[in-house]
């Protein structure tokens, strides 16, 4: 009885440092990216094959390991919609980082969890309520805040992110889908089988050009990191509730921050600040919403 309580203690203690290590692994893939194509010149498209590509080729012992067992899967419709929608999340993500710098891009993208609240109510018909309906509306106000399009300093670059944030909820909506039934290095896997071969179409598209030695090897830490991050991501969705880990998500916008402040000198101005207090403030109060919710969910059950 008491090891079975221990290991329940530790699941959210292990759900926790997941996030928090997924979060450091994307800071410093976010930071690379940008390394890559803002100052090594290697095209967006370019950049995200070789990050995905890469990452398949770390991902591969893992199939090798488990050989076939690791493809077997019941959900190869929601695989394929994971990696569509991922796919274009990408080359938005990557595109934006080419053109915008990493504090104002990560601050953008942290509205996806809005997307997510206006897809579960359209496509997974789910009560919102007045509370998310309120944090919605206040995160892509903080949204605006720092993008300031009625600015003549507007970029309109910076609605890159933006739209990766759109297509990663559709992503975190099927994740969370697949994870009842497939296991973390399954998903993972099938994402970056799926991803490659697309990725390649794309960068041929786009000159298929061939990165100097320098971008080369900062595009393998991507690729390796991108794996970490992502196999840690799905780890910590499968050992605690979502309401749970995703205040410890939060901490992808200091991380960011200090990635692009000690890589390129980065520094946030502007309205940045007030901006992204509102977009975390928002997100904060989705999750006590969602507590709230479960716990009347279970006084009914009891």
């Amino acid at each position: 009885m008491a090891s079975t309580s221990l290991q329940f203690s530790q699941k959210p203690l292990l759900a926790a440092l997941a996030m928090i290590g997924a979060g450091a692994s994307f800071a410093l893939v976010n930071g690379a990216l940008q390394a890559s194509t803002m100052q090594l010149g290697v095209p967006s498209t370019s950049a995200a094959f070789w990050q995905y590509s890469l990452g398949l080729l770390v991902a591969l012992p893992w199939v090798l390991r488990r050989g076939v067992a690791a493809l077997k899967t019941k959900q190869i419709g929601w695989h394929l919609l994971r990696a569509a929608l991922a796919v274009v999340g990408i080359q938005l993500w990557v595109a934006g980082l080419a053109q915008v710098e990493i504090w104002q891009a990560i601050a953008l993208v942290m509205t996806s969890p809005f997307f997510v609240i206006i897809g579960a109510k359209l496509f997974l018909r789910e009560r919102v309520g007045a509370v998310r309906w309120l944090a919605t509306l206040a995160g892509f106000a903080g949204g605006m805040v720092i993008l300031e399009p009625w600015t003549e300093a507007f970029n309109w670059a910076a609605v890159l992110p933006v739209g990766a944030a759109a297509f990663w909820a559709g992503t975190s909506l099927v994740t969370k889908k697949l994870t009842a039934t497939e296991h973390a290095d399954s998903i993972t896997v099938y994402l970056l089988l799926l991803l490659t071969p697309v990725n390649a179409l794309l960068a041929l598209g786009d000159g298929g050009i061939v990165p100097s030695a320098a971008a080369i090897w900062i595009l393998i830490g991507a690729g390796v990191l991108t794996v970490v991050a992502n196999y840690l991501l799905t780890l910590a969705y499968q050992k605690a509730d979502a309401g749970f880990v995703q205040p410890f998500d939060h901490l992808k916008l200091p991380l960011n921050i200090a990635v692009g402040f000690f890589a390129f000198g980065f520094a946030p101005a502007g309205a940045f600040w007030p901006g992204a207090l509102v977009i975390v403030g928002a997100s904060l109060l989705v999750m006590i919403d969602e507590q709230k919710r479960a716990a009347r969910a279970a006084a009914v059950t009891s």
